[in-house]
């Protein structure tokens, strides 16, 4: 499935403490990383090395991909609240005529806009709680006002700023109105509380009724909303192939119209019928258009490549609308032989798994497996990205068509080369620790993010008597899980001599650092939480319910207190290694059966509810490191390169190392 948002291990130690630009060396030149950091967040300008080297016709097909991205990326900031299109056009209009603002206010804008940017909404990544401007609504209209009077010309629409302002002044400054994105507290009505743009005017009752009812034709790309008293299902799409417009039709058709020119520069005739099935499948809207252009998708093993569409379901409380999102990117092919190696044995995995047989699949489809060099990453993957991704999400297209799985081998580089000094050294248990991290720490994270990908995502399968998709069955808890199993496979195949035979690993001091660092992640993440006691992000719920339900269940991971801190420290790594094969049996038994009941037991008991106390003293020592909460990439530039008339001939990458100079030319470029 499904982002795995993993933040490496020894690389969520890749956090930067060198504060504004951070350099590394490349031979005599000095690369920038770090940019600058904003609150609990920091940018980090990513690098496409390779670009230069395609072939013209593959650096065409990317640029305009590239297009096609930005295109779309305005879909996911309206998907994340109503009101947050108007909400980031109003802090645009404020940093592009600051003339006569105070310094204070347009700091305040600044620094709010620019969290805005890398959040894709006013909801922080993390806790998906809504973050408000340092300033007060009265400061924010006054620039609003200078604004306007700082127009070259007449402004066309005098006064509509402010009217637009009065509309969305409450949900841009009151903390506690639509202050969650997505609220998934057990108790709560999720829909009715979740601020996102999914649902409108219904609760999670209603919805529920009306889906049961049949009524749902679009559960992936629609929104839901009660008109009159009945609800209606609008659907997103185009428009064309016969179809009325709906929903995005500009977006959508704005990113069609760079599908179009993109196809003539296709590597193959496949690549050039799956852009024809996307184009097909963003006019009409039909989930069977859909399907069509994954089953060709995954076929295609272009060196160009994409991922586009409406995907990850992780924001709605229901788990079935798709957050727009795109990522561009082309093969890394030194890098690609650990997932390869792994892709090749996946039915050998598969029958070993720790699950009941008729859970298991008898003939896995190995899945294409990359380390890729992103270009450009928009919508739910951007600008704070992944390291991995497995798609398709169907799970009937992955148990019948197989699927594809990419490690973004230029994001893990970002992630390293700006990575924090000294963490190490503050969490691990013992000298042992730091130095095992120190010397497999990469191998592991590697691995981990390889075989979470390629077998976690694609292994399994649903019990011949569930019905449906198992995601249908699971409202609310199926993300949480199925990261969960993911996560699961990779830390019980790590130890399986098979990695020994493919020269994979020559140690089990690789499995040992692995499960150090996924422990000491878990007591780390809490830094991600600076209020409240309960965690809203699936991969952070995940990855809690894993070491929660080990600690509460067994004695092989201790909490210890050495010199007044607090460290994880696991006493039998077998003993981890059972207790990991029964959580991973269980978790697949709910998602092959469709237990809600039993999902939510599960996660709700060990993947809910943080310690507080622990987390205060992890904020405590990480301020010291100077530690961002997450990372927010600025992407590589696609500038296109022209012949005397005008036509585009090939392309170059450009590194703007500057967020507010990308967000703005990405909104210049769709206006």
């Amino acid at each position: 499935m499904r982002h795995a948002f993993l933040f490496l291990f020894t690389s969520i130690f890749s956090l930067s403490v060198l504060g504004m630009a951070q350099t590394k060396k490349i031979g005599k030149q000095k690369r920038v990383y770090e940019l600058e950091r904003i609150g609990n967040a920091r940018t980090v300008q990513l690098y496409a090395d390779g670009f230069e080297s395609l072939p013209k016709k593959e650096k065409i097909f990317a640029y305009y991909m590239a297009k096609a991205a930005v295109a779309g990326r305005p879909i996911s900031i309206d998907q994340t609240n109503k009101h947050a299109i108007e909400i980031m056009n109003l802090c645009q209009e404020v940093l592009a005529r600051p003339k006569g603002v105070p310094v204070k206010t347009i700091k305040a804008v600044r620094e709010y806009t620019k969290l805005f940017w890398i959040n894709n909404g006013m909801y922080d990544y993390a806790t998906a709680r809504k973050f408000v401007p340092a300033c007060s609504p009265r400061e924010f209209e006054e620039a609003l006002m200078a604004a306007e009077r700082n127009h070259e010309k007449p402004c066309p629409n005098p006064g509509q700023c402010m009217k637009v302002f009065k509309e969305v002044e409450r949900a841009m400054f009151d903390p506690d109105y639509m202050p969650t994105v997505t609220d998934k507290t057990p108790g709560h009505d999720f829909i009715a509380r979740s601020a996102n743009n999914f649902y409108e005017g219904l609760t999670t009752p209603q919805v529920d009724e009306w889906v049961k009812s049949g009524k749902e034709r679009n559960p992936l790309n629609s929104k839901v909303t009660l008109r009159d008293g009945k609800i209606e299902e609008i659907v997103w799409r185009a428009g064309g192939e016969g179809v009325l417009p709906g929903m995005y039709a500009r977006e959508l058709s704005n990113v069609i119209a760079n599908l179009e020119k993109a196809k003539a520069y296709a590597a193959n005739d496949r690549q050039a019928r799956t852009l024809d099935l996307l184009i097909r499948y963003f006019r009409t809207g039909d989930p069977s258009d859909w399907e069509k252009f994954n089953i060709s998708w995954v076929k295609d093993s272009s060196n160009v490549d994409f991922i586009l569409g409406f995907i990850e379901v992780y924001m709605d409380p229901r788990g079935q609308k798709g957050k727009f999102e795109s990522v561009v990117y082309f093969t890394n092919k030194e890098q690609t032989k650990l997932m390869r190696k792994l892709a090749a044995n996946a039915q050998y995995f598969e029958n070993r798994a720790p699950w009941k047989d008729e859970y298991k699949k008898k003939d896995v489809k190995a899945p294409i497996a990359n380390v890729v060099n992103v270009i450009v990453e928009t919508g739910d993957a951007g600008p704070v990205s992944a390291i991995g991704i497995n798609l398709p999400n169907e799970q009937s297209i992955r148990q019948t068509r197989g699927s594809k799985s990419v490690l973004l081998h230029n994001v893990v580089a970002a992630y390293k080369a700006s990575e924090t000094k000294g963490l190490l050294e503050e969490f691990c248990y013992n000298q042992t620790e730091v130095k095992r991290a120190k010397k497999y720490g990469q191998i592991a994270d590697d691995l981990h993010t390889g075989m979470h990908e390629v077998l976690g995502h694609v292994s399994g399968k649903a019990s011949d008597s569930l019905k449906g998709d198992p995601a249908d069955h699971l409202p609310g808890y199926y993300s949480t899980l199925e990261e969960a199993r993911a996560d699961l496979v990779a830390l019980w195949n790590v130890f399986d001599p098979k990695l020994k035979q493919l020269k994979m690993v020559d140690t089990d001091d690789v499995g040992k650092e692995m499960y150090d660092a996924y422990v000491r992640n878990v007591f780390l993440q809490l830094r991600r939480i600076p209020k409240g006691d309960q965690l809203e992000e699936d991969h952070m719920k995940n990855r809690q319910t894993v070491v929660n339900y080990v600690m509460q269940n067994s004695d092989v991971i201790e909490a210890v207190r050495k010199r007044n801190k607090t460290y994880f420290h696991i006493t039998d790594y077998g003993k981890m290694h059972e207790m990991v094969g029964k959580l991973l049996a269980e978790v697949m038994r709910i998602k092959a059966e469709g237990d809600l009941q039993a999902g939510k037991d599960l996660v709700d008991t060990y993947g809910l509810k943080i310690n507080t106390g622990w987390r205060d003293e992890v904020m405590k020592r990480v301020k010291k490191l100077k530690l961002s909460a997450y990372t927010g990439f600025v992407m590589p530039d696609l500038k296109p390169v022209v012949d005397k008339k005008g036509n585009v001939v090939d392309a170059k990458t450009e590194y703007p190392l500057d967020l507010t100079k990308q967000m703005l030319d990405y909104s210049a470029a769709i206006e």
